[in-house]
């Protein structure tokens, strides 16, 4: 079992808010990571921003543009990293994609993740079947690599869980990331059939925005990731984003991690 697996069985129910590193800037993504911890967030998810970013809907798209013109660099987020790593030892997971990584160069990356102190990544557009030459750096350097299983995966979704590290994340929708009035894939039986195979925690993704619907995920799975959501609050508020950030993760935490009193 990994660091981050062991670390996150230690809690009966997973709340993992994202936001894009940079947006507004990294100063505030620093007080945005510790503000969450404090919050009742149980692991961070950082997507580094990037021009492209296939699995994301327009929030994030956009939270990417700002991110991005404001100067954000992957380097310069690692740096952020390395001074967050001084006030907590939170979980933190990147979100990015295959080209950011192989223009980075995938060794240097990983040995930057783990110098830094980010626990795994998530890479969307890399399928299981292509997993090999990131799986071979994320072992090399101790970093997670988790995997994704969404609707479609179906036969496959055994053998995709069976080699998860870290955490399974569970796509509950298809199509892009954004807020989703209703949330209708089985994920009680996706949720079984992970288990068949392994004890490694799975969340359920994409598309929750209130506490019902995360109370409703995490009674079907071992917690709830909230993305595009929080994205929002930081778009209007910007730098003065925290306070609003920090009540809004609060609400969703409690409403996780208390949903089956």
């Amino acid at each position: 079992m990994s660091k981050l697996a062991a670390v996150l069985q230690k809690h009966k129910k997973i709340f993992a808010p994202f936001i894009t590193a940079g947006d507004p800037d990294l100063e505030t993504t620093k007080k945005l990571i510790l503000a969450m911890e404090k919050a009742g967030a149980t692991l961070v998810e950082l997507g580094i921003p990037f021009s492209d970013p296939m699995a994301e809907g327009p929030v994030i798209q956009e939270a990417d543009q700002r991110a991005l013109a404001a100067g954000t660099t992957t380097d310069k987020i690692f740096d952020m990293i390395r001074e967050v790593r001084k006030e907590t030892d939170i979980p933190l997971v990147f979100l990015t994609y295959a080209n950011p990584i192989f223009h980075y160069g995938t060794d240097r990356f990983y040995a930057r993740c783990a110098e830094a102190g980010v626990d795994g990544t998530i890479v969307p557009d890399v399928p299981y079947e292509e997993r090999g030459e990131l799986e071979a750096a994320c072992q090399k350097y101790g970093v997670d690599r988790i995997t994704m299983i969404a609707p479609t995966s179906e036969d496959r979704i055994r053998d995709i869980a069976r080699d998860a590290k870290g955490y399974v994340y569970i796509v509950s929708s298809l199509g892009v990331t954004g807020v989703r009035s209703e949330i209708t894939t089985d994920i009680g039986t996706i949720y079984k059939r992970i288990r068949e195979v392994t004890d490694t925690p799975a969340a359920v993704g994409f598309g929750i925005s209130t506490p019902e619907q995360a109370a409703q995920m995490a009674r079907l799975s071992d917690g709830a990731i909230v993305g595009s959501a929080i994205v929002k609050i930081v778009a209007e508020y910007g730098k003065d984003c925290v306070e609003p950030v920090r009540d809004y993760v609060k609400k969703m935490s409690d409403a996780v991690k208390h949903c089956e009193e």
